[in-house]
């Protein structure tokens, strides 16, 4: 990977400050069943450069344009055209959180659209492309994104993530990307600024869908000052009780498949996040939920310093609220959040 633009790479699932590690997955509901695999790694290079690759997959059935989780006014409308949906789709959940909406750029929707194709045309799923193969556009993402025609200046970030899925509605494919943490830290990054998406569905319904994220000279403002933004978010209505933790891999939760959703607190790329207490608990109930902390230095997989999660290890009960508190620090400054949702 060049050193000139110092392109950070962020693919499939786990951001890491100045380095790049990444998952693959999908992700599940009560309703669904999703696979996921990946394999990735990263050396930083200079001040921020990364390199890798990752698969993800996911297949099962879900809703319309209704019936997730935090549904408001301002939901986008279903067209139908997955690329447009899905992208829609990130942005709508991004700005619940307090983050801007990333642009649509017509040349990373080129790269993205070439992935999307690259796989339906070989029936794989892969972050990686393979020279003399159909549809082949470039290795890896940035060679893609540079094939398609971005170029990079200054310092940058990029990540992608891919969902493949018999349900052909870019809203679930996006949703489902989101429950899969390890995709979720890619998605929620806060300084990115830029997406481009892709599609292509085979003759037999099985759809792909691709989304390329690109934060160009400079990383910007994302969140402001000590801000975290937290998913769930506060307030937030109809939230899942489970994921299926077999469905990403590296695997959330190794020794558990049906577990709780994930709830997670996110700050810039830029910026190191630090855990001293991650708690949930029922509204009513007497102790804290037994969960488990995916951070860096704990959790293997997770080598972002700039978001952390906690699964709970057994699915959350329906229609209760559910109060979370987390206790920290960002860039060794002290920071705290207290925050509720309630399960459908």
């Amino acid at each position: 990977m060049s050193k000139l633009h110092r392109t950070r790479s962020i693919i499939a699932g786990c951001i890491a400050a100045w380095a790049l590690v990444a998952c693959g997955g999908g992700g599940g509901s009560s309703n669904n069943n999703n696979v996921g695999t990946g394999n990735d790694t990263g050396t930083p290079v200079g001040t921020g450069t990364g390199n890798g690759s990752g698969t993800g997959t996911g297949n099962g059935s879900g809703t319309g344009s209704g019936g997730f989780s935090g549904q408001d006014a301002s939901a986008p409308a279903l067209t139908n055209n997955i690329a447009a949906d899905g992208r829609n789709w990130l942005n709508y959940r991004r700005a619940q959180i307090g983050m801007a909406a990333l642009t649509q750029n017509s040349v990373i929707d080129k790269a993205a659209q070439g992935h999307s194709d690259y796989q339906r045309l070989n029936n794989t799923i892969t972050h990686v492309q393979t020279s003399g193969k159909q549809g082949f556009t470039g290795a890896t993402l940035e060679d893609r994104l540079k094939n398609a025609g971005y170029v990079f200046t200054g310092s940058n970030a990029i990540g992608e993530v891919i969902s493949a899925t018999s349900n052909q509605n870019g809203f679930y494919m996006a949703e489902e990307l989101i429950t899969a943490i390890y995709h979720r830290f890619v998605i929620f990054e806060p300084v990115f600024r830029e997406v481009g998406t892709g599609s292509g569905a085979t003759s037999a319904g099985y759809a792909y869908f691709t989304a390329d994220f690109v934060t160009n000279n400079g990383f910007g403002t994302g969140l402001a000052g000590n801000t975290i933004g937290v998913w769930p978010v506060g307030g937030q209505t109809g939230v899942p009780v489970n994921f299926f933790s077999n469905n990403e891999e590296p695997d959330p939760v190794p020794d558990l498949n049906e577990v709780g959703y994930p709830v997670s607190v996110h700050v810039n790329l830029s910026r190191t996040l630090t855990v001293q207490s991650f708690t949930i608990r029922a509204r009513n109930g007497s102790a804290n939920l037994p969960t488990r902390l995916l951070v860096k230095g704990q959790d293997a997989n997770t080598t972002t310093s700039s978001a952390a999660a906690i699964v709970p290890l057994s699915p959350l009960a329906a229609a209760t609220t559910y109060d979370v508190s987390f206790i920290g620090a960002i860039d060794g400054t002290a920071v705290s959040k207290t925050w509720s949702f309630t399960t459908k």
